[in-house]
């Protein structure tokens, strides 16, 4: 879901706020991103095989998002996969996006591995299409406290290349 005071305020997903700079940084040095800051919708940040997207589309109050707002949700995220025919590997940052994932994979017909796959850092998944992979989410949660490192998100990152099958630049 959009941070009130980031994504929700800039019109940006991850943009404005201390998530943003580690997402795009570690985008960036993946070469994801032609810059590691995102501060704004005009400040010339273009992603380069890569597309970033939100399972809750608006800010949840206390910025806690319910199911039935990842529900509600869900229809746009179901709709914008089609429209990514080269999206091999999707990147959920927590479990909640790796829940709202698991449910648009299945709405577009792919069937998932029972029992459900679970969350958890670097966990993956093959389905359908799709190779889902799991990061912990670059909150400053678990920033702050070493949850994720730079270092993990740059693994994490790292092996979307090497699952998505293109070199950076």
């Amino acid at each position: 879901a959009p941070a009130a005071h980031g994504g929700n305020r800039t019109g940006r997903a991850f943009t404005g706020d201390r998530s943003g700079e580690w997402l795009y940084g570690a985008m960036h040095r993946a070469g994801y991103a032609t810059q590691p800051i995102s501060i704004g919708r005009g400040d010339a940040l273009r992603l380069d095989g890569a597309y970033v997207t939100a399972v809750v589309r608006c800010a949840p109050p206390g910025n806690r998002p319910l199911p039935a707002e990842r529900d509600n949700c869900l229809p746009y995220l179901v709709e914008e996969l089609p429209l990514l025919p080269r999206a091999r590997v999707l990147l959920a940052l927590g479990a909640f996006a790796w829940s709202g994932a698991l449910l648009a994979i299945r709405a577009l017909g792919h069937e998932a591995p029972r029992p459900k796959p679970r969350f958890a850092h670097a966990a993956e998944v093959e389905i359908g299409p799709y190779t889902l992979l799991g990061s912990y989410h670059v909150s400053q949660q678990n920033t702050f406290t070493g949850k994720l490192t730079r270092e993990m998100l740059d693994a994490i990152f790292a092996r979307a290349r090497e699952l998505g099958g293109s070199d950076p630049g």
